[in-house]
């Protein structure tokens, strides 16, 4: 797993973080706080955004911790208000939260694709104009969005899970990204993505488990040899969060074991 020194390098900013319950969200989460950020997170999942608080707390760490729904503009725009006001403004926001529903595209039902596109993009949209104008107010800021290598290139259907949803909602991502880098830039602001492979987390773990032609597909997709962890990504958004990244805005990172960078993908004979 990726490792390496964190203390300071966030010092003295506020970090907002949305889906900090459980995961990669989680993950940063912690991580930020390390790093010296003071860490404020929310997620709609009341139970898990408690186990991070416990977790935190066992670390002497100390987060600002809320249940919230980021797809909910009324919701985002006052806890980040309150954010800014409890903190004195905001650096950094870490657009983590997200959910999808996956079939094959025959099969994929407008309730299910309207569900993932809100999950998606709504849930990246309505906090990110929510905080821009406190980003503008500090002199500038860092945006991470979480993207995925599903938003890269396609992906065959394997037992019933098909991406047709879920790649639009995450190229979508991909595709903002660099606009509002473009229209954040003039006032400091850095907008840049993180588009993970091949991660074991809670969610995925559920499928890989229940699934072997998944498993064996999922752990087959990088040439690095294994599956990746949510600090993998933890770390990259560390980069990105700090300002050692000064200079880097709309990109689109692959954090991915390299598994965009060959054709195929390495299965048992």
């Amino acid at each position: 797993m990726s490792e390496g020194p964190v203390a300071g390098r966030l010092a003295g900013k506020v970090a907002v973080i949305t889906g900090a319950g459980a995961g990669q969200g989680r993950e940063i989460a912690l991580l930020f706080a390390r790093a010296g950020a003071k860490v404020a997170g929310c997620d709609v999942d009341t139970a898990s955004i408690e186990e991070t608080r416990a977790l935190a707390g066992k670390e002497g760490l100390d987060l600002d911790l809320s249940v919230q729904d980021a797809t909910d503009p009324a919701q985002m725009a006052a806890w980040i208000d309150g954010v800014a006001a409890r903190h004195g403004g905001i650096d950094i926001l870490y657009n983590n939260a997200g959910s999808a529903r996956f079939a094959p595209f025959a099969d994929m039902s407008l309730d299910d694709w309207h569900y993932t596109l809100k999950l998606e993009l709504d849930i990246v949209f309505v906090p990110t104009q929510a905080a821009w104008r406190h980003l503008v107010a500090r002199g500038g800021g860092s945006i991470i969005n979480i993207g995925s290598i599903a938003g890269m290139r396609g992906a065959q259907v394997v037992q019933g899970f098909g991406n047709s949803a879920h790649a639009t909602g995450k190229g979508g991502i991909i595709g903002l990204t660099p606009q509002l880098a473009a229209e954040g830039a003039p006032y400091g602001i850095r907008v840049n993505t993180i588009s993970p492979g091949p991660i074991v987390t809670q969610a995925s773990s559920a499928v890989i488990e229940s699934n072997p032609a998944f498993r064996e597909l999922f752990e087959g997709m990088t040439p690095l040899g294994r599956t990746g962890d949510p600090v993998d990504v933890a770390y990259a958004g560390l980069f990105l969060a700090s300002d050692e990244s000064r200079f880097v805005t709309g990109i689109n990172l692959p954090v991915d074991g390299g598994a965009t960078c060959r054709v195929g993908v390495a299965m048992k004979c």
